[in-house]
Formats: structure tokens, sequence, C-alpha cells
């Protein structure tokens, strides 16, 4: 017998939304025999071509490069249509789920907040800009009683925002925190060796898909900044962009031309970060671009900022592998040790996964 019922709008058919169409269609028959939920995906759409079904899109048998076939086929899309199609459902238990990064499907979330649909989103625009707007968002859901679900944002599949937020519910205050946030940055800097440049490890991360397609957007700290205002404004602290202080590891040149000329230029960096990685030998250290927040009091606003340093391996950060991640937090509780969250923060599969555990949490199944 069905006892929860959910529509799912889902956003972005890419990378990280292809990943998780994949995995609802794995787990929609268990989900739907052994834990009693009717997970219907009732719309799929990007801002090229949309398909809805309200009794729900038939997954059996889901087969990637057919389902690519089959959705170039559909009716053409835009903003507006995605707007006035999700709200034209209205139908009970509704979520829509932003798997995209775009600044214009992120603006959509107010009016279908108001319209008392949850939204599950991996996007990080909305969580990371103007503050009072997250605020207002925020609000909106909890006055519905829906949800407003962005655990992804920071982590991808690591419970990083939802064990700040139980740690702030239950009257604990976050002091300082500590952070290796991008599982790109993190790839580079554990690539690059004796026998791979600094040029080349950053075309292997945009290779692997570890990275933007830009790796610029990487190089520039501009994730890390995002996920340490989300991270900060978590913790209870009115944080915005221009708050962080940063502290970049690249002349700010090779971010004002063309992506053309990134890449020609790129390989003149080679040696600096050879000569790095000779002295960092000797002395046994690891580099790491951190996110730190230090907040002295409750009522000052926290010192927030991004920066590239050494550690050596008595620091939790030295092992860091891959495209790992970790975050540490201090809290008035967790004192004088803090509470360490560490493991795989990048990658299609872990972040759609993250995705996927905010729809269900929607329903608490």
């Amino acid at each position: 017998m069905i006892q929860h019922k959910l529509n799912v709008v889902l956003c972005g058919t890419g990378t990280v939304g292809g990943t998780l169409l994949a995995q609802i269609a794995q787990q929609q028959n268990f989900l739907r025999d052994e834990r009693k939920l009717d997970l219907r995906l009732v719309g799929i759409v990007d801002i090229f071509n949309i398909m809805t079904n309200p009794e729900g899109i038939d997954l059996n048998g889901f087969n990637m490069e057919q389902f690519r076939r089959d959705f170039a086929e559909c009716p053409k899309s835009s903003l507006s249509v995605i707007h006035d199609s999700v709200l034209d459902f209205k139908l009970e238990d509704m979520v829509f789920v932003d798997c995209t990064a775009s600044y214009e499907i992120a603006g959509l979330y107010k009016d279908f907040l108001d319209a008392g649909i949850s939204i599950v989103c991996a996007n990080k625009v909305a969580a990371s800009g103007d503050f009072a707007a997250f605020k207002k968002l925020k609000q909106t859901a909890i006055d519905k009683g829906i949800k407003y679900n962005y655990e992804t944002n920071v982590g991808a599949g690591l419970p990083v925002l939802h064990t700040i937020d139980d740690l702030v519910k239950a009257g604990d205050r976050i002091v300082k925190i500590e952070a290796v946030l991008s599982g790109t940055l993190n790839y580079i800097f554990n690539t690059v060796s004796a026998d791979v440049t600094f040029s080349e490890a950053v075309r292997c991360a945009k290779e692997e898909r570890f990275s933007e397609p830009d790796p610029r957007i990487d190089l520039a700290g501009i994730d890390v900044i995002r996920k340490l205002v989300i991270l900060a404004r978590e913790s209870g602290y009115e944080i915005s962009q221009d708050d962080v202080e940063k502290h970049l590891f690249i002349p700010q040149d090779y971010f004002d031309g063309s992506l053309e000329d990134f890449w020609k230029n790129l390989p003149q960096l080679d040696s600096h970060f050879e000569d790095m990685r000779r002295e960092l030998k000797k002395t046994n250290q690891h580099l790491r671009f951190v996110a730190r927040l230090e907040a002295d009091t409750a009522d000052a606003k926290p010192k927030v900022s991004v920066q590239l340093e050494k550690f050596s391996e008595q620091h939790p950060f030295y092992n860091l592998e891959g495209s790992n991640s970790i975050v540490m937090l201090h809290t008035e509780r967790y004192a004088p040790c803090p509470m360490i969250i560490q493991g795989y923060g990048a990658g299609a599969a872990v972040t759609a996964a993250g995705v996927f555990a905010d729809i269900l949490d929607i329903v608490n199944v």
C-alpha cells in the first residue's frame, strides 16, 4: 500500500541531471515496493526541450542514449515555458529539482515556493547570492511547510550542511570552519608530480570532468568562495561573497583573456609550481586551497577567507586523496577537537546521489 507520493520535475539533463535520472530509474521500483513511495517523474526540462506527463514518465528499461534521442524530439522549451509548465501541473507533493548552474533557473525558485512546490538544487546560485533573497526563500519554505534543500551545494554527497543545521538547531555555535572544498583543485595539486606539470594536471582535471568546462572558474576560487558563503550562512552568519578575503595563486591576467589564451599561456606557470613542488618535497608538505571562517563572538561578523596553504603530515588535510573534500567544524561543544567530515566531494555519481537523498528527505522515507 502506497503511503507517500512525490511528483518530481527535473531541470537539467547534463552530467549531474542525467546521472540522477538514471538513479531514479534504477530505484523507482524499490522505493515503491520497499518504502511505499510512489515517486513520479512528471517532468524533465532544460532550456532547449521539455517532456511532461502528469501520470509519470515511464522509466522502465531506461536507456540514456535512447532518452537523449527522444528528449531532443520533445517540444521546445524556454525559461517562461519551464515556469508556466511547472505551475500548471497543480499537483500535490511536488518538488522542482534544479541540476543546472543557471542564474535564470534559480530566479524561478521564489514563484515555485510561493505555489507550495518544494525545491531541491545542486545549483549554488541562490544560496550564495543576495542574502535577503536567500533568507526569503528559506522563510517561504518554512511558512509553506515545504522544503528548500541544497545539501549538495557543499561537498557533493557529504552530509555537511545538514550536520551544521542540526548543530545550530540544537543550540551549538560554529566558531571556526577549516575546509578543503574544491575537489577540482585538490585533484590538481595531488596530480602535480615530477612527471606531471601543473598545466598538464589542469588539463587532466578537465578531461576527467572534475573541473568546469572553463577551469578558470575553479582556479579563481569562485566555487570555493560560494561554498564558504553557504557554510557561513548555514552557521547563522550574514555573509556575502564580497566579505571573503581572496588570496589567489594565479595572476589575474590569466583570467582576463580568452579561454584559448589561457590554455596557451598556462604552461608558463609550470616552472613556478615545479619549484614549489620541490620545496614542499624537502619539507614533506602538501598544498591545499583552504576556506576558513573564524568567529570571535556570536555578535561580530566572522572573518572569512580563501588561500593556498601548506600542511605537514600531522594535519588532517595532508593525506587528502584524489578529489576528496574535508570540513573541520570547531564549535562551542566540539572543542578542542573539531568534528571532521571527509570523503569524495566531487563527481556526477555522488552529487546526483546527494540530490536524490535531498528529494527523499522531503517525504522522510
